[in-house]
């Protein structure tokens, strides 16, 4: 075993690239450079880490101070600075296969990747307060709302 895998705590995978999160806070990732495998452009950030999310070709690191670091396909989910200024108190995370959405503390939601697969709500951002948790498909997210 390599000596930087030590002390994993849980292991996140696609279908191309690995991301181990060790005890201590830190990833490990390998696999396919271009979706995931290299998280060197983020390394520095990868620390205090709780979990660790998945596309089919990008990753997402939720922090402990609630906010989130990706890497991988970028137009996948690995590139999330169009929303990054949204992404802090963020609760979990949740995946389709090219699209992730974050659930916030506030009960709003943050969208990003593939736009057809449900990386941009924009058409329904208005309607994503209150939420309680999502449910996803291949493509596709809903979410539950608080009852009223």
């Amino acid at each position: 075993m390599q000596p930087q895998l030590n002390n994993v705590q849980t292991i996140s995978s696609h279908v191309s690239a690995f991301a181990a999160l060790k005890q201590d806070g830190n990833v490990v990732t390998w696999g396919y450079d271009p979706y995931g495998g290299d998280s060197s452009s983020v390394q520095s950030q990868l620390k205090s880490v709780q979990s660790i999310f998945s596309t089919g070709n990008a990753f997402a690191a939720l922090k402990q101070d609630g906010s989130v670091v990706t890497w991988g396909s970028n137009p996948h989910g690995g590139d999330s600075s169009s929303v990054h200024s949204l992404l802090s108190n963020v609760q979990t995370i949740f995946n389709t296969n090219l699209a992730f959405a974050a659930l916030k503390q506030d009960g709003s939601v943050v969208t990003w990747g593939r736009s057809s697969d449900g990386g941009d709500s924009s058409s329904v951002q208005s309607q994503l307060n209150k939420v309680q948790t999502i449910f996803s498909t291949l493509s596709a997210f809903a979410a539950l709302l608080e009852p009223q």
